[in-house]
């Protein structure tokens, strides 16, 4: 068959889906001619490809293979994240497989460290939430007086992030706190003029 020249690996399907703080891989092979193995590649918030595995290939084979990857994500904070493999034949060329992507929803409510921390005039104030929440974001001074509520709203489940321009404020420590019937978590950020 010509095509099967010309494709020395046919893949028949890719698949990815989130459980947990894993995300599973699994991908099936028609045939495969050549095959050296599949670079496993992750994209995170349409940022730059990222090797995260490889899985060695069966070489030349007129059988159907299952191949699987478990991606560890404890560490990730995207909403979405997107996979390609890139099968790479024994002379070297290679190929990208189609793209799948996997929606993660958080496991728990949590608030993160601003982000730069000092910071001059501006910042991120990043936080995730399992379900629908009604929630309010506000910032105090040292004295718990209300200097501004940053946002105030219902947001869906997934990872949020909200900047804070402090150029109206002076220079000093700030604590910011989320509020809503579901949890309430504060920290402390700095301010440097």
């Amino acid at each position: 068959n010509i095509i099967d020249v010309l494709l020395p690996v046919e893949l028949t399907s890719f698949t990815a889906a989130a459980n947990n703080n894993k995300v599973d891989l699994k991908w099936q092979t028609k045939t495969e001619v050549n095959n050296y193995g599949f670079d496993i590649e992750r994209r995170i918030n349409k940022e730059e490809w990222e090797k995260i595995g490889f899985v060695e290939g069966h070489g030349t084979t007129t059988e159907s293979k299952e191949y699987s990857f478990i991606d560890d994500i404890t560490t990730v904070r995207s909403a979405s994240l997107v996979y390609r493999l890139k099968q790479i034949d024994t002379n070297g060329s290679f190929e990208y497989s189609d793209i799948v992507e996997v929606e993660i929803v958080p496991t728990q409510y949590e608030l993160l460290q601003n982000y730069p921390n000092p910071f001059n005039p501006s910042t991120s104030i990043r936080f995730s939430l399992p379900q629908l929440t009604q929630l309010k974001i506000n910032v105090y001074n040292m004295l718990g007086e209300l200097i501004e509520t940053l946002s105030e709203g219902t947001y869906e489940a997934g990872y949020h992030k909200i900047n804070f321009n402090a150029n109206n404020l002076s220079s000093g420590v700030y604590i910011y706190r989320i509020e809503s019937s579901e949890f309430t978590q504060t920290k402390k950020m700095m301010l440097l003029r």
